[in-house]
């Protein structure tokens, strides 16, 4: 018998495998020739570079310079692949990273891929991942920030004033309490030793895992400063707390229980949270069952496969992970999915992301289902990124971006600007 194969895979290989069955491989219509990685300003910036002369740009928080080894890590396990084939190089990598900050690496690659693929088919980011269903992503403020000229509540209420007056018109405001507001380091209100605030040894040095039973004093002070916030911010604007991680379950719940009937969004990252490697969901289900104020957690988790507890335990109301930290576009859009069939709401984290997450976000965002709140407003810092960017601007109007179809991402750099900020030992960053 004579098969004739049709003109539509004439150019594809066959090969026989151990198993003596026919299978059919066919050489990528484009491929990935090089990754590089540059430090601008101090981020952590991704280019992927293919055969077609397409380029891809993905990249970490402003915050992670010292990452620049982990993402020359992939370089090897991603050469020769088809970027088009997202799941499949993301298959050969995504296993190799962490919990914050060992999972942005994987993250700015496969933001890359994303800008490749949409660029290569002439389709903005959000047509691939199953088309927009709003016209516009509401954003909150968690960067948007005035000098705090004291701390006593009316220093709280005046600034909060001077956040619900922007002209970005958010609708929810987030600010830090308790230890991620760096309560356990202050010496007003009453406290005359900064030990006062919780039974501990504080230490001021960043991310410092402060941890500990808060007094009853230092209850009180924080809750003084709530109240003030919530005071001006009334019904119009919802204010969201960052309140740890450090807490413990017998403080978040009685926080929780304290704030209910009042107009807070969450109280984020109580027990776990920002450099945390571990969910411990068993000590959410203490807290989120006992209350009516929304609880929420996520930002420094890694994979889909880290949030199955928080989800099918119900253990959160609220979930934030950071697209830059969990795994990229694809791992969050499949998180949020899950969640919404578990009821728990979704507003991502991303204050430090840059231009290019934002463009990550609201790519992401416009497809989301309705559980969908909002995502952090990330700070574009320092300014003159926007001189060494073209195309999207991500404005903010009423508290929202509009959505447009620029091909990919919707922003690329322009090199001869971008030249001026790069490192010496980057300077081959924009080399073909």
């Amino acid at each position: 018998m004579i098969v004739t194969l049709p003109k539509c895979v004439s150019d594809v290989k066959f090969r026989t495998n151990i198993n003596n069955r026919h299978s059919i491989t066919q050489e990528p219509e484009i491929k990935i020739t090089d990754l590089k990685v540059a430090i601008i300003g101090e981020a952590p910036v991704v280019r992927i570079q293919t055969d077609e002369g397409i380029d891809g740009i993905g990249a970490g928080e402003s915050k992670k310079p010292f990452l620049k080894p982990h993402v020359e890590f992939y370089h090897d396990k991603i050469i020769g692949l088809d970027p088009t084939d997202i799941e499949r190089v993301m298959l050969g990598i995504r296993r190799m990273g962490s919990f914050k900050p060992w999972g942005t690496a994987v993250s700015a690659i496969e933001m890359a891929l994303w800008d490749i693929a949409g660029k290569s088919a002439g389709l903005p980011v959000y047509k691939l991942l199953g088309g927009k269903v709003r016209e516009r992503v509401m954003v909150y403020n968690g960067g948007v920030r005035f000098e705090l000229k004291g701390k006593e509540p009316e220093h709280y209420a005046e600034t909060m004033q001077k956040m619900k007056e922007h002209p970005y018109k958010f609708r929810i405001i987030k600010h830090g309490v308790s230890f991620h507001g760096g309560m356990q380091n202050v010496d007003h209100g009453g406290m005359q030793d900064v030990q006062d605030f919780y039974y501990g040894s504080p230490v001021k040095a960043m991310r410092h895992p402060n941890r500990g039973v808060i007094t009853g004093k230092g209850f009180k002070y924080m809750m003084k400063r709530i109240e003030a916030m919530l005071d001006v911010l009334g019904d119009d604007v919802g204010l969201a707390l960052d309140c740890g991680p450090g807490m413990t379950v017998q403080d978040a719940l009685k926080l929780a229980k304290e704030l209910e009937g009042s107009n807070i969004m969450w109280l984020e990252d109580m027990i776990t949270g920002d450099y945390t490697p571990w969910v411990l969901a068993d000590l959410y289900t203490q807290v989120t069952p006992y209350t009516s104020t929304p609880i929420h957690t996520g930002e420094q988790i890694y994979l889909r496969q880290n949030f199955v507890e928080l989800i099918e335990r119900n253990a959160v109301n609220v979930l934030g992970p950071d697209v830059a930290d969990v795994g990229g576009i694809a791992e969050m859009k499949f998180i949020a999915e899950y969640a919404d069939l578990h009821g728990i709401q979704f507003a991502p984290h991303g204050l430090f992301n840059g231009l290019i997450g934002l463009a990550a976000q609201v790519h992401l965002a416009a497809v989301l289902p309705d559980n969908f709140i909002a995502f952090e407003l990330p700070k574009v810092d320092p300014k003159w990124w926007y001189h060494i960017m073209e195309g999207d601007t991500f404005s903010v109007e009423d508290g929202h971006i509009s959505v447009t179809d620029t091909p990919g991402l919707g922003v690329k750099f322009i090199p001869e600007e971008t030249k001026k900020y790069l490192r010496e030992e980057d300077k081959d960053f924009f080399n073909e």
